[in-house]
C-alpha cells in the first residue's frame, strides 16, 4: 500500500481519521483542535492508491520561543495502524514542510512523543529542550526544523 498522493485539504477529510488514531476512545469534540477554525491553518492527507486517507497532519502559522523567524508548529498528526511504517507520516508531514516554506516558513516546530524522536530525527527534526508531559499522551519534546526543502 503505498503513498498515491498528498494534498492540502479541508479538516473535514482528515478529521476522521485524526480522531480515531489519536484520540482513540475519547469523545469526537477532543479532536476539533482550536486552530482548525483559523483562516491560515491548512491540514495535509496522504493517501494510498484506494483513495484512502492513511496519513494527515494540522498546520498553522505559532511563533517558537527564541526565535525572531516566521514559524509554522504542526499537530494532529498520524496514520492509520494498517499503515504505519509506510510512509504515509512522512509523505503527510514532507508535504506540510513544503507548504509552509511557501508560505513564508523558516522554521517547523511541533510537540512531539518522545517515542517519534527517530522518526522525526529522520526527517530533519532535533529536539529541543527537556522532555515534558502532554495528557493524555504522554511525554514528548519540543522538535524543531530549519530543514524545509526536503524532496
Amino acid at each position: 500500500m503505498p503513498v498515491s498522493r498528498t494534498a492540502v485539504v479541508a479538516v473535514e477529510e482528515i478529521f476522521a481519521l485524526r480522531w480515531a488514531v489519536l484520540r482513540t476512545g475519547l469523545p469526537r469534540e477532543t479532536a476539533v483542535y482550536p486552530e482548525d477554525a483559523r483562516p491560515d491553518t491548512f491540514h495535509i492527507a496522504a493517501y494510498d492508491e484506494a483513495g484512502a486517507v492513511q496519513g494527515c497532519a494540522t498546520f498553522f502559522p505559532d511563533a517558537l520561543a527564541g526565535e525572531a523567524a516566521t514559524a509554522y508548529r504542526f499537530r494532529g498528526m498520524g496514520s492509520a495502524p494498517e499503515a504505519r511504517g509506510k510512509g504515509f507520516g512522512a509523505a503527510a508531514l514532507t508535504a506540510g514542510l513544503r507548504e509552509c516554506a511557501a508560505r513564508g516558513a523558516s522554521v517547523v516546530w511541533c510537540n512531539g512523543r518522545v517515542s517519534a524522536t527517530g522518526f522525526y530525527e529522520h526527517l530533519g527534526f532535533t529536539a529541543v529542550g527537556e522532555e515534558f508531559v502532554v495528557e493524555p499522551s504522554g511525554l514528548h519534546y519540543v522538535f524543531v526544523t530549519k530543514d524545509l526543502d526536503r524532496p
